[in-house]
């Protein structure tokens, strides 16, 4: 994996100078020094810095992506000839993909929901015999030699096949729509083992589940089908590889996480939000569309099922396996007076979902260090926590009283329900086994539990019903923790399926985030640092407005660049001795003897050249029938190849490379006066890889390029490790 950055050597003393990336690895540390944005992983952070980060549960090297358009001769020849049916079928092709993103995981979410509720399902029917039969501990003995089972499969499936697919996802998505790169997150063999570990983890009971894989899940199909399938066996279909790239690739992972919330629960137009508002950080209306289109196949699909299933095809599946809070039938009431006690319970959903993200990010640590030791400590770590959990949930309900059953959903021993006795004689309840999942699962519980407890304090103050209540708890909660409100506004409503609840709901999330938000990041936001994931926020520093891009320049070593027509040796050298991805391309102007900016070519783009041998025995430019005859646009979009892998003879090395017809003579540039804060706006906002820096004055014969901006250059804590007298300027504003 290659760093971005453009900055180290100059291009005449290229084997002495060039700085060197250094890694200390990972480490053990106190958990309670370190504050919330400290990587588990250490390094030493400098400008434009080679990246390690936890990518799943496997500690990779990143880069970011090419998201802007590469506007070289190739390109724009590409577009010249193609013509209106081409174009028509382009479009088309991407609405057939969007299609089957949302039909792929419309399916493999209905066989995961099919196979937890059965597996769960029978595991309970066996433990509830053992119960009436009194045999207490036959039962503890099945109950949690099963999930030991189910645990140990889904685990050693992670450690050993597939670390990546650990965790949710939906921080790595977030990170690479936001541009960066998080190898063999997206592969066949990710997202096998994150269907199989998802059925056994939520089988299993543990306080993990299927919603964050599920929009993981969404994203591996999604870029599968962009690519042509895994990477040995790649269809190689020609109007496939339109799509073979970082921009549409983008798009398709984009459609593939808002189908994945779709899924988890049944709500169509907050899996659109939630990919708005959470995941994507670059948007554009026909993105909105298809992702629309996805998320309307998704749950098209899932009803179908659900209507087979009501046929008794489907064992224990009915229309459990879906998060639904079907609240339509309850009579919502409400006045002027019961914004008091809703917005108590958004106050206090923002406290406790702050202390949630505290609790988690400690925890998580801890987990790092028992993880570091090796896969047997992993593995025995998810048993550990796979033991304890069975002991909780199978010994918690002989501690509590059996109480009588007023509720019209009375809890049977039978096939059907969502809840069952445990432990009563009939007609009373006191214990159903919930299986928790994902981040959203725990939250919603937790949530319900205190909003309910507050109901009941409440009841001579308000005229809420407790389960509306109990709804508006979780919520408060979910923003508390998460830090969404639009988007959660409209999963509740589609899970409650009561459009009287959309005043409340939006006063309690509103309170709840702006509350979470004066303690703490939100848990997304925290997961990313912790893993050293480089994501760049929407909103800058307010310090970064008294720095400006030129005095980042400063520090750094001087820019490499190529001349238009360069010899082979230059290229090969340049390639070996750094990890930059891109090179500007100068052109002297003989007229008014002044060196011109070309453009910006590509790393691959040069490995490509090499590669194919297309080299000149004379210095001078080549002409358009000749590079069309060897390269097209569609093969320049594929990133593949090493230095490394490249074999370049020695009479090969004097001879020359026309780079102008590769080159993108439209990068952007930003004068040196700009402000930090203004080009970090600009280069997230346009998803760039590189930000070219002029000087405001050009002197004759001088560089028109004085550096290169990438992602590493301007984040925060890397900026403050260079200029640490801004961090005092950074706490007094925190003051102020």
């Amino acid at each position: 994996m290659r760093e971005d950055s453009s900055f180290v050597i100059e291009n005449t003393s290229m084997n002495g100078n060039m700085e060197e990336e250094e890694f200390e690895g990972v480490e053990e540390r106190d958990p309670e020094r370190n504050p919330v944005n400290e990587p588990l992983l250490k390094r030493n952070r400098t400008l434009s810095s080679n990246p390690l980060a936890l990518v799943g549960a496997k500690v990779s090297y990143i880069e970011s992506l090419d998201y802007e358009i590469n506007e070289n001769d190739l390109f724009k020849q590409d577009w010249r000839s193609r013509s209106r049916c081409q174009v028509l079928q382009y479009i088309f092709l991407k609405w057939l993909l969007a299609f089957l993103v949302g039909l792929l995981t419309g399916i493999i979410a209905t066989l995961i929901n099919l196979a937890v509720e059965n597996i769960s399902g029978y595991k309970l029917l066996a433990v509830v015999e053992y119960i009436q039969q009194e045999r207490y501990l036959m039962g503890y003995l099945y109950f949690t030699g099963t999930n030991f089972i189910l645990t140990f499969i889904a685990s050693i499936l992670c450690v050993c096949f597939a670390p990546t697919a650990a965790g949710p996802g939906i921080p790595e998505i977030k990170a690479y729509l936001n541009g960066v790169d998080t190898p063999n997150m997206y592969g066949a063999t990710t997202l096998f083992v994150k269907i199989v570990g998802s059925i056994g983890a939520v089988s299993a009971g543990l306080d993990l589940g299927k919603e964050g894989p599920l929009v993981h899940i969404g994203a591996c199909i999604a870029s599968l089908l962009g690519q042509g399938g895994p990477d040995n066996y790649r269809i190689k279909w020609k109007w496939l590889r339109y799509f073979n790239n970082d921009r549409d690739r983008r798009d398709l992972i984009t459609c593939g996480a808002s189908s994945g919330v779709c899924a988890a629960f049944r709500a169509p137009v907050g899996g659109v939000l939630f990919a708005l508002e959470e995941v994507a950080s670059w948007w554009r209306s026909a993105l909105l569309w298809r992702t629309f289109c996805s998320t309307a196949v998704v749950v098209v699909v899932l009803r179908a099922f659900i209507e087979l299933c009501h046929e008794g095809k489907c064992g224990l599946f009915g229309e459990g396996g879906l998060i639904m809070f079907d609240v339509s039938n309850v009579a919502v009431s409400y006045n002027v007076m019961d914004i008091i006690p809703v917005a108590i319970i958004g106050i206090i959903g923002g406290v406790l979902g702050s202390l949630y993200n505290y609790l988690l990010h400690k925890i998580l640590r801890v987990y790092n260090l028992i993880n570091q030791k090796g896969k047997i400590y992993k593995l025995l770590l998810s048993l550990s926590v796979s033991i304890f959990t069975s002991a909780c949930q199978y010994g918690l309900p002989f501690l509590v009283n059996c109480t009588p059953c007023e509720s019209s959903s009375c809890p049977t021993n039978g096939k059907s329900g969502n809840y069952k006795q445990f432990n009563c004689p009939k007609g009373l309840i006191t214990f159903g086994i919930a299986v928790p999942s994902g981040l959203f699962l725990p939250i919603i519980l937790i949530g319900s539990g205190y909003g309910r407890l507050l109901g009941i304090l409440m009841k001579p103050y308000t005229n809420i019903d407790h389960g509306l209540l109990a709804v508006l708890g979780a919520a408060s909660l979910m923003a508390g923790s998460m830090r969404m409100t639009v988007s959660l506004c409209v999963i509740f409503l589609e899970l409650t399926n009561n459009l009287l609840l959309l005043p409340i709901t939006m006063i309690v999330l509103l309170v709840a985030k702006t509350v979470g938000d004066s303690f703490n990041p939100s848990i997304y936001e925290i997961i990313l640092h912790l893993k050293g994931l480089p994501f760049m926020d929407a909103d800058p520093e307010p310090w970064m407005r008294n720095l400006s891009v030129g005095e980042l320049i400063d520090v750094k070593p001087s820019v490499v660049s190529f001349r238009g027509v360069e010899k082979v040796a230059n290229i090969v050298e340049a390639l070996k001795n750094t990890t930059h991805n891109g090179f500007p391309v100068m052109d002297d102007d003989v007229e008014v003897e002044i060196v011109k900016l070309h453009g910006v070519i590509l790393r691959a783009h040069l490995i490509k050249v090499l590669k194919e041998k297309w080299f000149l025995k004379e210095k001078r430019r080549t002409e358009e029938w000749e590079v069309r005859e060897k390269f097209s646009w569609v093969e320049l979009a594929e990133r593949e190849g090493n230095i490394e892998d490249v074999g370049v003879t020695k009479d090969e090395m004097e001879m020359f490379v026309d780079l102008h017809p590769l080159t993108n003579t439209t990068p952007f540039t930003v004068l040196e006066s700009m402000s930090v804060a203004k080009a970090r706006i600009l280069f997230r906002q346009v998803g760039l890889r590189h930000m070219l820096v002029v000087p405001k004055y050009q002197a004759t014969g001088l560089c028109p390029v004085i550096g290169i901006l990438t992602r590493q250059d301007l984040l925060a804590y890397n900026i403050l490790s260079v200029f640490p007298h801004l961090a005092k300027s950074k706490g007094r504003e925190k003051r102020n």
